[in-house]
């Protein structure tokens, strides 16, 4: 700690008072990265910066903390149990990187549900670190946690960590063995689908425990606070906190799911409807996007799984004629883009849709003949009364609006008109921004362009020094001084008055 800091921060400390209260430390930047409460404001705090404290601090999480310590605030209280209760409001507030890691650390016991095996299992981890599973807890009392999941193994009939299902030669399993059947008075032999909806029933039942468990706490918690046993106290108040997060996190892994099963419910009737081979788990979507036949762009859209991929959207000026004609634009940008998959050996798409009617699709089915590359599956979707167009004899679909697969087909299309939007709104604005070389006398089409290529932006160009601009092709220093004077912008009558050294907006 550089030691001008250190002396201001032993400055602040004296000034404490002896009094309870919570503490907020925080980075060079201001941002809280630890909560604490203490009983003496003076003397917790100060024992954060004696010397020598960070070598006699085991874990390695807590070090780090005070390396980044640049400031403190304090709050002060009446008393000891309204710090402990301040401190877990202003934690969940403000969500301080080290309580959360401190927090993790203490390793309270979990129940692990892999809801992708054939078989899931409910087991016990101190570890959180498979994004595919559910997870129930944390669980302060182990001994409950342990009666409950053998309440839950005789009243569902499910299988804990300890089980060892036998796979039969029907496909069917044997979850237990006879003794076992007898006594918890479940069909032992099932298949995967009967044993699902056991699982299911036994993770609402551990949701609604876990909620249970929660109230049941934060009574204990408080009870604790009243008796001054705050140690128990804050204990509690880290299980509290962390049960919180694990049962929003129930919420939004449900929710997920809720949306995959609805993906996946589209993706097959898009399947069936469209006499596809595969479900379309792979969806590309074009749109052309103009203002009057200028700014003339196209974009592209890629859909995994019915759900946005963004790292595979992509964007395209028109390169092969200027004007208006939204054809010619479909076939060119299709034809380019499935010319470099054919060329890298990349997959196709297992439906391209084309936003538009007979003459997109048309245009569309042109490119892939041009190209020589046998077209994967391709509809358009025209917007008026949202018809599905084919490039063969079918006739056209209307589908209900209620229709999973024209739901995914419309937020598809709909992706790619927004993306075709914003890529013709920054080319406007950027077009707009250098339009203002046009007003410069002198400068032809040839020394803008130069300009242009050199600098990139008419942002960079007006940031550059005199110098810079004067060693682009075509310009000395007095030509290059008088751009860079015409670019700068002019001061307003309350920027003249401002004070030397004040802000100013570029």
């Amino acid at each position: 700690m550089p030691a001008d800091r250190a002396v201001n921060l032993k400055e602040k400390v004296r000034a404490l008072p002896e009094r309870p209260g919570v503490y907020l430390m925080k980075d060079r930047l201001g941002r809280i990265i630890y909560v604490g409460k203490a009983k003496s404001l003076k003397k917790r705090v100060s024992s954060y910066f004696q010397r020598g404290r960070a070598h006699t601090i085991s874990q390695p999480k807590v070090r780090a903390m005070l390396d980044l310590i640049h400031d403190f605030d304090t709050i002060e209280v009446k008393s000891e149990p309204e710090a402990l209760l301040l401190e877990g409001r202003l934690i969940k507030q403000w969500k301080p990187r080290y309580n959360t890691d401190f927090t993790d650390d203490k390793r309270f016991l979990l129940v692990r549900v892999d809801l992708a095996q054939e078989l899931p299992r409910f087991v016990l981890t101190r570890i959180r670190k498979d994004p595919r599973s559910r997870y129930f807890g944390p669980f302060a009392h182990s001994g409950l946690l342990r009666r409950t999941l053998a309440q839950i193994r005789r009243q569902f009939g499910v299988l804990l960590g300890d089980g060892t299902p036998q796979k039969l030669p029907d496909g069917r399993w044997q979850l237990y063995d006879d003794v076992r059947q007898e006594i918890y008075g479940h069909e032992n032999l099932v298949t995967a689908a009967d044993y699902r909806p056991r699982v299911e029933a036994a993770c609402a039942f551990l949701d609604g425990k876990s909620r249970e468990w929660l109230e049941t706490l934060r009574a204990e918690m408080q009870t604790a606070a009243e008796k001054q046993l705050f140690e128990k106290a804050a204990e509690l108040r880290d299980v509290i906190q962390a049960l919180e997060g694990t049962l929003k996190r129930a919420r939004r892994f449900e929710r997920d799911r809720t949306l995959l099963r609805s993906d996946t419910e589209a993706l097959l009737a898009l399947q069936e409807t469209l006499a596809l081979s595969v479900p379309p788990a792979h969806m590309e979507c074009f749109d052309i996007s103009h203002i009057s036949g200028t700014f003339v762009v196209a974009s592209m859209v890629h859909f995994t799984d019915g759900r946005p991929d963004k790292d595979h959207y992509r964007r395209f000026r028109i390169k092969s004629f200027i004007g208006n004609d939204d054809f010619r634009a479909m076939e060119e940008v299709v034809g380019r883009r499935y010319h470099r998959l054919a060329e890298e050996g990349k997959p196709m798409p297992d439906l391209v849709v084309i936003d538009g009617g007979r003459g997109q699709i048309g245009a569309a089915l042109k490119a892939f003949i041009a190209i020589g590359v046998e077209p994967p599956a391709l509809i358009g979707l025209a917007k008026k009364h949202e018809t599905i167009i084919f490039p063969d004899e079918r006739a056209p679909l209307n589908l209900p609006v209620s229709h999973p697969g024209l739901n995914l087909l419309q937020r598809l299309r709909d992706e790619a008109h927004r993306f075709a939007n914003t890529y013709n709104a920054d080319l406007r604005s950027r077009r707009l921004r250098e339009s203002i070389l046009d007003d410069f006398p002198g400068l032809g089409p040839k020394r803008r362009a130069l300009l242009l290529a050199h600098f990139g932006s008419i942002d960079r160009l007006r940031a550059a020094p005199v110098a810079a601009i004067a060693a682009v092709e075509g310009f000395g220093p007095k030509l290059a001084a008088e751009l860079h004077a015409f670019l700068q912008p002019a001061a307003t009558p309350d920027e003249l008055q401002a004070p030397a050294g004040g802000r100013s907006d570029p």
